[in-house]
């Protein structure tokens, strides 16, 4: 798609986002690192933000999307559910596609941006 539009798909569930570009870069950050607090470093963002957002999308679903066990002497840390892999795998594949279908109408409202920014 052209750089100068972007189509961004929001889930929203009771006037919350449950799932957007953001949120599913946080699951894929906190499957890559295994923890919300060394996800939210990677994406600078405070854990305290991650957190609600992680809370948001547990809430949002039938099933959390991500586990997570207080540290201490025995780690800590956080995992990204089976749920939560369903949901991430059907969002990317429908990122793709309304990406793909906004293409052609992208490119021709690029065309009449301003110049520019």
């Amino acid at each position: 798609m052209d750089e100068g539009i972007a189509v961004k798909v929001r889930l929203l569930r009771g006037g919350k986002i449950a799932m957007g570009p953001g949120k599913a870069d946080l699951l894929d950050a906190i499957g890559r690192t295994g923890s919300i607090s060394a996800a939210a470093r990677a994406m600078g963002m405070s854990y305290r933000r991650a957190w609600l957002l992680v809370d948001i999308m547990n809430r949002s679903f039938g099933a959390p999307l991500v586990r997570s066990a207080a540290g201490g002497s025995r780690g800590g840390g956080a995992k990204v559910t089976a749920t939560g892999m369903q949901v991430l795998t059907h969002y990317r594949a429908m990122q793709a596609a309304a990406s793909a279908a906004a293409g052609p109408h992208a490119a021709a409202l690029s065309k009449l941006l301003r110049p520019g920014d």
